[in-house]
């Protein structure tokens, strides 16, 4: 498969980014270094590229019934400009992805990026004119599944004869994270408009920034208060430059640390977050979210694919749960070591593991059967073929 390209690959590659695939993407992994990004991030602020994520946006009179039906949480919940996490599951209950679900001023119709922001209310309201008017929604799924995700949709509203515009808009779209105690302070320099940072989390609104039209929510994936900010793929380099500056390194004009995936990565395991195709995977390593540590996203009132079998395991119970290990011993644990209960039996398994920058501590986090899942819990690691010793933390790692 052909690496797809972000909008802004020349502006990080002359940046001096390093580059890595993701999700069948060409991403920057690091541009200074992941310890000095990382840092920024848990002490001031830095700016994440995350256009690799998908964009879907689904709208018309039963947009609402079909994402009750493919997303693990209540939609009906939402209000213009609320947003809420959910979990995209299979018939039996397995995650297929994990997402982010955003309601769009009612009166939106799907299609792109430019012509969605042209027709979002600065109020959130119905358009004028438009009475009553159809529901309107953007979703957000993980590298590489916007066409998996955006062919679900459409199946399944084709199916069950449902009234939905189906558009992937991933393209059309730009995503950046800026993140950090002070991302607040960035994002009132970047806006005119006072109610970005009066948004509280998960709430987002439309606003120009750095003079372009964008979805800004407050929401993020490291732990910190930060911003997402969507906005059309052609305007996304102004954002950018706003942010970071000239794209010399030597320039004094930046003011705001760039990251990469690399940063990302370790400040998301700090936190406990699920990394979708790693710590969990339909094929690899199928979960549930019961499973995963994510029960609150399941509302079992709604009628959504999976919902029965993850009635009957939450009745049941789980064999194995998500949780976090960090070591005692020198090394450092990695995604696919064993765990054992310290007399070499074998009781589950990481799935993700790093250096902890902000601990200075190797931490992981996998799947332990729920017999070792406590916290405080003394388990091992297999590193290369000896036994550690670790002990199990409930994440966050960090208290944020």
């Amino acid at each position: 498969m052909t690496d797809r390209l972000p909008p802004l690959h020349d502006a990080h590659e002359a940046r001096g980014a390093t580059f890595t695939d993701f999700g069948g993407w060409q991403m920057p992994v690091e541009f200074d270094s992941i310890r000095e990004e990382h840092a920024a991030v848990r002490e001031s602020v830095g700016v994440f590229d995350v256009s690799h994520m998908g964009e879907v946006e689904v709208s018309g009179p039963d947009a609402t019934t079909l994402m009750n039906r493919l997303t693990t949480n209540d939609v009906t919940a939402l209000d213009p400009g609320d947003s809420q996490y959910a979990a995209i599951t299979n018939e039996e209950g397995v995650m297929l992805d994990d997402t982010v679900v955003y309601r769009l001023p009612d009166g939106v119709a799907a299609g792109s990026a430019a012509a969605t922001l042209a027709g979002l209310d600065r109020d959130l309201g119905p358009r004028a004119g438009d009475g009553a008017a159809d529901p309107a929604y953007l979703f957000v799924p993980n590298a590489g599944h916007d066409e998996q995700m955006a062919d679900r949709w459409t199946d399944y509203r084709d199916d069950a004869g449902l009234d939905a515009t189906v558009e992937n808009a991933t393209s059309d779209w730009a995503m950046l994270a800026v993140q950090g105690p002070d991302a607040p302070d960035v994002l009132d320099d970047a806006t005119p408009e006072d109610r970005v940072v009066a948004l509280s989390k998960f709430e987002a609104t439309v606003a120009r920034v750095a003079g372009v039209d964008s979805w800004v929510a407050r929401t993020g994936y490291t732990g910190e208060d930060g911003f997402e900010v969507m906005c059309p793929s052609d305007a996304v380099a102004d954002v950018w430059s706003a942010f970071v500056g000239d794209d010399d390194p030597a320039s004094t004009e930046a003011t705001v640390q760039p990251c990469g995936l690399g940063a990302r990565d370790t400040l998301r395991t700090e936190m406990g977050y699920l990394l979708s195709g790693q710590d969990f995977d339909p094929d690899d390593e199928p979960r549930t979210p019961y499973e995963a540590r994510i029960g609150f996203v399941v509302k079992l009132d709604t009628e959504f694919v999976g919902r029965d079998a993850l009635e009957r395991q939450r009745e049941e119970g789980v064999e194995e749960r998500f949780v976090g290990v960090r070591l005692l011993d020198r090394g450092v644990p990695r995604g696919g070591y064993a765990v054992t209960d310290g007399d070499l039996a074998r009781i589950g398994h990481l799935t993700s593991g790093t250096m902890s920058p902000t601990l200075g501590q190797p931490i992981g986090l996998g799947y332990l059967r729920e017999s070792h899942a406590e916290a405080g819990t003394e388990v091992s690691v297999v590193i290369r073929g000896d036994e550690k010793r670790a002990e199990v933390v409930i994440p966050p790692f960090v208290d944020r």
